[in-house]
């Protein structure tokens, strides 16, 4: 009896021993963890906002055509991928490879993003770009072709890499632009 005496007194000074230690360590951590924990909110906050303002460009700056407004959600020298292969660069030339769709499409619309997150700099989101074929399509040389009067319904996507200064600096563009010939009465 004595030496399961003994083993349990010594069994308890240790627990008591390694509880004093792990006390005295909990106060080392929390910091760092608080530290973290501000870092990832400040990411969460960051993102929140970079989706908000992608949000006001679709429904708002892209779907009303404020070109002037674009500069909110786009850095001047902003670098664009297109889903057929091409990149602009500058906002200037971004605003032009944007105008033709409201040219023949003048309802073009975005107005949901279904899908959207975000880590750190970057931003996906998935958004609906509506319209329909109501006006001649200008195809260069002076010829156009006549509109069909059919609507178009496309999931896009687009992601972003935002800067500190809450614009995006670079833009990638997908939309199957097959699938939206089809949709127009232009493509098999």
């Amino acid at each position: 009896m004595t030496k399961l005496f003994a083993a349990a007194v010594s069994a308890l000074s240790i627990v008591a021993g390694a509880s004093a230690a792990a006390a005295a360590d909990a106060g080392k951590p929390v910091p760092a963890l608080l530290e973290e924990l501000s870092r990832y909110q400040q990411d969460e906050a960051t993102v929140a906002r970079n989706l908000d303002t992608f949000d006001t460009l679709d429904f708002d700056v892209y779907t009303h055509q404020k070109w002037d407004r674009l500069g909110e959600s786009h850095a001047r020298d902003i670098l664009v991928h297109y889903p057929d292969g091409t990149t602009t660069k500058g906002l200037h030339d971004h605003i032009e490879a944007l105008k033709p769709m409201f040219v023949f499409a003048p309802d073009t619309r975005i107005e949901q993003h279904p899908v959207k997150f975000g880590k750190g700099e970057w931003t996906g989101v998935i958004g609906l770009l509506e319209g329909t074929f109501t006006k001649p399509m200008p195809i260069g040389g002076g010829k156009t072709i006549p509109p069909t009067g059919k609507p178009f319904k496309l999931s896009m996507a687009t992601i972003g890499h935002w800067t500190g200064d809450g614009v995006m600096d670079e833009e990638y563009l997908f939309w199957d632009n097959q699938d939206f010939m089809k949709q127009i009465g232009l493509g098999q």
